[in-house]
């Protein structure tokens, strides 16, 4: 492995991600493989596996612990996900992840029974991020160019809790993170 964005992404999977994720029983790499397994299975573009594999970045490039929502705190982590790739990935990897909170809120407010299958801690991470959206926020998520991979990102991010579920490594999906690398320069 010779690019050393390419190590750092398999650092942090490898090494930070071991901490739980949120109040589920599953750890932040299983969520993250589990999320860019069920992408890679629905036979969707490498850059949306890409975007599932590495959603909840942020979660692992800030100091606040596995559950700050528990401690009423929002860590903004699509933003801070978002900040950390934009350097080294085009739109299509870094706009599902920044908007996957708010396609969340945005499934909230358009789909009546996707509230009652949110798991706890996405109940409680929702209140902190805004709730679902309002009419006028809903119209202008629609009409961002990637909603819809955000959505499909959310939906995947959802299913992705499930403990003891076979995943392959995270090496196995380090040649898609690759080809979606931009130039190093």
């Amino acid at each position: 492995m010779t690019d050393p964005r390419l190590a750092e992404i398999a650092d942090l999977l490898e090494r930070k991600a071991e901490g739980r994720y949120g109040l589920e029983a599953i750890t932040q790499r299983q969520h993250a493989l589990q999320a860019a397994l069920a992408a890679e299975q629905q036979g969707c573009p490498e850059a949306l596996v890409v975007a599932a594999l590495l959603h909840d970045i942020g979660h692992l490039v800030h100091d606040l612990g596995n559950n700050p929502a528990g401690a009423g705190v929002d860590d903004r982590h699509e933003e801070l996900g978002h900040r950390y790739l934009a350097a080294w990935f085009g739109p299509e990897v870094t706009e599902p992840v920044r908007l996957h909170v708010a396609a969340k809120r945005f499934l909230c407010a358009t789909e009546p029974d996707y509230f009652a299958r949110l798991a706890p801690d996405s109940v409680l991470s929702l209140r902190l991020q805004g709730g679902p959206m309002s009419d006028a926020e809903v119209a202008a998520f629609r009409a961002l160019p990637q909603a819809a991979a955000a959505v499909q990102l959310r939906r995947f991010d959802e299913a992705a809790k499930v403990p003891g579920l076979p995943t392959p490594p995270v090496a196995h999906f380090l040649p898609a993170v690759a080809r979606c690398l931009l130039p190093a320069g």
